[in-house]
């Protein structure tokens, strides 16, 4: 496993997955926040068709834990990814995020905007932008559930949560995939030993985002940026995205259908195709902005 000295000497850690040689490697950064980057696998197959750089953010998994604990909020981490480029020799790179990691990515890209060739964000979080989502929204989203079978406990403990009078986030859990079969449960019941609770409170910590800063940055981004969106997922629903990317001077939203919050678990073959295509012609074809319907089961 390799590992690498970030900039306050802290020892951090990366796993690769596919062949390094194939073509340009894919830097991939996990959510949580503070999560390490095991839940997403090989990201549903994709490092089949490209090289993946799986990166545990300082604090999670095979990575040290730092002596200041300050260093855990997400502006601090943008220096731990600069690293991380330096360390591969990159002059340039693919960037994908997933979730609360998509901050981190929206940092890092407003301020080293020329070391972003591509910016993959899936499902993505927006606090780094100032963008919330309404209870109304997420009850909205919800409801398009109402055919599962675990359904009505799910929504009432939902409703609970928003309005809130509830904490239980088990019993919200079939939300955040599109499908709760075997696969998703045991996803989930992995989901929380991969967690720093402890740097995850740091991670959004006063200072750490200035929305009008980084959008004011981010216009001067040249680099093109797919934004993956779940049509059901109740964390970063579809308008949300699509509201986010017009912060993003080329962008396509990709709304992949039957899809949540975990949309690699929910269509491999949907996620990776859409992934796989835009980081082959992205440079030379993508658009100012523009919404797309993947299809899923």
């Amino acid at each position: 496993m390799p590992t690498f000295a970030a900039y306050d000497g802290t020892e951090l850690a990366y796993h690769e997955h596919g062949d390094g040689a194939a073509s340009q490697p894919l830097v991939c950064v996990p959510g949580g926040p503070m999560h390490d980057s095991r839940y997403l696998g090989d990201l549903g197959g994709l490092a089949v068709l490209r090289p993946l750089i799986m990166f545990d953010p300082r604090g999670t998994g095979a990575s040290g834990v730092p002596s200041d604990l300050s260093s855990y909020r997400c502006d601090r981490l943008v220096d731990d990814l600069e690293a991380l480029r330096e360390h591969l020799g990159l002059d340039r790179f693919d960037l994908l995020a997933h979730s609360a990691g998509t901050n981190l990515a929206l940092l890092y890209a407003a301020r080293y905007p020329q070391r972003i060739d591509r910016l993959v964000l899936v499902t993505p979080s927006a606090a780094a932008l100032g963008l919330m989502v309404t209870a109304a929204t997420r009850l909205s989203i919800a409801e398009l559930r109402s055919g599962e079978p675990w359904f009505a406990a799910a929504f009432a403990a939902l409703q609970a949560i928003v309005a809130g009078g509830g904490d239980d986030w088990e019993a919200i859990a079939p939300f955040a995939y599109g499908r709760w079969d075997a696969a998703a449960q045991a996803h989930r019941a992995a989901d929380e030993r991969h967690r720093n609770d402890e740097a995850a409170a740091v991670f959004a910590a006063d200072g750490a985002f200035d929305p009008e800063s980084t959008r004011a940055a981010l216009a001067g981004l040249r680099a093109p940026a797919l934004l993956v969106a779940g049509e059901v997922d109740l964390n970063s629903p579809p308008a949300m995205v699509e509201e986010m990317a017009s912060a993003l001077p080329v962008a396509d939203v990709v709304v992949q259908a039957g899809a949540a919050h975990f949309p690699w678990l929910d269509d491999a073959a949907a996620f990776t195709a859409t992934v796989d295509r835009f980081l082959s012609t992205a440079v030379q074809g993508a658009s100012d902005s523009s919404v797309q319907v993947a299809a899923g089961r």
